[in-house]
């Protein structure tokens, strides 16, 4: 994007539900500190009155205690444990919300508190108007509430059941009829990896977030203006990690977030706009069996939808080929892996089959409003191994599919161990730079995907390529974001073909398919690596090779196997060199 959007300003106006204490609060004090805007806390506790004298400057718990029951005798009340109790509570609350609010103010942000209750829409929306005429129009949402109650399901009372649900469902309901989707540029939901995974005495916990994270979904795609996430946290050290649930945590070796490292990763995550993820997982798996779901179960089919943008992926200013931007073969690749891996937590997408480029997507006006990447699970009988068939598509304007990649996908439990590969040739007979093919009509990449640093040496049977891994930004990568699969190391890798082509057939090239290919790894932004291609056969129509990926010593970053191209003297013309 060109500019920030408001919330990620000093022109910003978050209200935050949950905000004045917690995690929460942490997380608003590192939202002030980054970008110095306005924050509306919503909350239950009251803030009135000044600290009583008597207990001011008494922080031990202990003299506290002793000095409310002087306080409570003094007044003619019995000074029982539960008052004594009840006191301590709200002056600790006082105390709390107090120091959230100058923590605001000293990182650099503006903030109000607001004693309201989000399950009651009515009066929420009554103080928020009034609050409103102070800060401005609100410009984000961060939903940070919630209650615990845990029990086994069959201990449940529906106390305890509407305790947990009203705070997260009926709490966003009314936040969102309170401040209209239509006028947000940010939700943030705080949602749980309980509601992923599952927790024992968790179950209405989980529905409840389970249900932030489907209405996440929906606001997004309804809602394009607005940046909407929801981020499946795992347990924190603070919030509501009791002293039990943290044993249980350790005895499933589920890590604890700490509140810095927490703080940040919703920042980055903010950053992120472009990114395509919605649901976000944060935190260690909760060791729930087979990666959360059952092998034994029939086999299932999964949809997901997105839609495209020049402006969400800045890295296609340097795709384009004909006068419009196209997207790389191997980021439709890497969409597929990255929507599988979203599926199936736990698994890393590893290898890729008879994977065909159908109908490229160009950004003009072909570009469909949305596209379906459909997911099949074809074999899930081998332990740590998932095989999928994915097909991605979209509709036309008269309502007929049109199929654009399909491919069989491999994921994988744990990553494979990179081979070697034993034809290494790094001998310069050419030495040509490569700077040149990006300017000359052989390549037509611009920055981002300009990693080839030279030829080392080719002949009709092969060539070797000195590369550099391009240095992509996050934000630039857009919807495409690196996962496991990198595809702008795999796009490097491609380049090789379109070389080879240019210089036996003086004619461009594009990809067809691949019969295979493996990964196992990237190197580092920066960093070179070696790409080596075999032909395996060729004419003036087409090329079709095995293309590798490796370092100097041949340790495979990954390997395509029956990579084919379609070779045509007319492409020459739509290959404009990157730099005009």
């Amino acid at each position: 994007m060109s500019s920030r959007t408001a919330s990620l300003t000093s022109a910003g106006v978050w209200l935050v539900s949950g905000g004045a204490k917690g995690v929460t609060a942490q997380c608003v004090i590192r939202l002030a500190r980054q970008y110095h805007a306005k924050f509306i806390l919503l909350g239950r506790s009251a803030l009135t009155g000044a600290e009583p004298e008597w207990a001011r400057s008494v922080t031990d718990d202990v003299e506290l205690k002793r000095r409310i029951m002087a306080a409570l005798t003094a007044q003619g009340e019995k000074a029982t444990p539960a008052k004594i109790q009840k006191e301590f509570n709200a002056l600790q609350s006082r105390r709390t919300i107090a120091g959230t609010l100058n923590a605001i103010t000293e990182a650099g942000g503006q903030a109000i508190y607001c004693n309201a209750d989000i399950t009651d829409r009515a009066e929420l929306k009554k103080q928020l108007e009034v609050l409103t005429r102070q800060t401005g129009a609100v410009t984000a949402i961060l939903h940070g509430a919630g209650n615990l109650a845990d029990k086994l399901i069959e201990q449940k009372t529906e106390r305890d059941f509407e305790t947990v649900y009203s705070a997260k469902v009926d709490g966003l309901a009314n936040l969102l009829a309170c401040v209209s989707p239509d006028q947000l540029d940010t939700l943030v939901l705080f949602s749980s990896a309980a509601g992923f995974y599952g927790n024992p005495g968790q179950s209405d916990y989980a529905l409840a977030n389970e249900i932030l994270n489907k209405t996440a979904h929906l606001i997004q795609r309804t809602h394009s203006q607005c940046h909407v996430v929801s981020l499946n946290w795992g347990p924190w050290d603070g919030g509501m990690v009791t002293p039990a649930l943290r044993a249980m945590f350790a005895e499933r070796n589920i890590d604890i977030i700490p509140i810095d490292s927490g703080a940040q990763m919703l920042v980055d995550e903010l950053e992120r706009r472009n990114s395509p993820a919605v649901q976000v997982l944060i935190g260690s798996a909760m060791n729930v069996p087979a990666n959360g779901f059952d092998p034994l179960a029939p086999l299932a089919t999964h949809r997901v939808q997105r839609a495209l943008s020049l402006a969400a992926n800045p890295f296609l200013k340097d795709h384009v080929i004909g006068g419009h931007a196209v997207l790389p073969t191997v980021c439709a690749l890497e969409w597929m892996g990255n929507t599988a891996e979203q599926l199936y937590p736990g698994y890393i997408f590893s290898r890729a089959e008879n994977y065909r480029v159908l109908k490229g997507i160009v950004f003009d006006d072909t570009l469909a409003p949305a596209y379906t990447v459909e997911v099949n699970e074809a074999d899930k009988s081998v332990k740590g191994q998932i095989v999928l068939d994915v097909m991605i598509s979209s509709q036309t304007s008269q309502g007929k599919p049109r199929f654009h990649y399909s491919a069989r996908l491999h994921l994988l439990d744990q990553p494979p161990i990179p081979p070697r590969y034993a034809n290494v040739d790094l001998s310069v007979t050419d030495g040509e730079p490569g700077a040149p093919l990006y300017t000359n009509g052989t390549l037509f990449h611009g920055p981002s995907f300009q990693g080839v640093r030279r030829i080392l040496n080719y002949s009709p049977q092969r060539l070797t390529l000195e590369c550099e891994m391009p240095n992509v930004s996050a934000a630039a990568q857009g919807q495409f974001a690196v996962q496991s699969f990198n595809p702008f190391l795999a796009d490097v890798q491609f380049q090789s073909m379109v070389i080879w082509a240019r210089r036996f057939y003086s004619a461009g090239s594009l990809p067809l398919r691949a019969q295979s290919g493996t990964y196992y790894g990237s190197p580092r932004a920066g960093e070179s690596f070696y790409v080596s291609l075999e032909v395996c056969s060729h004419s003036e129509s087409g090329l079709v090779a095995d293309i590798l990926a490796h370092d100097s010593d041949g340790k495979i970053y990954t390997r395509v196997d029956g990579a084919e191209v379609t070779i045509s003297a007319q492409l020459n013309r739509l290959f404009t060199p990157a730099t005009t």
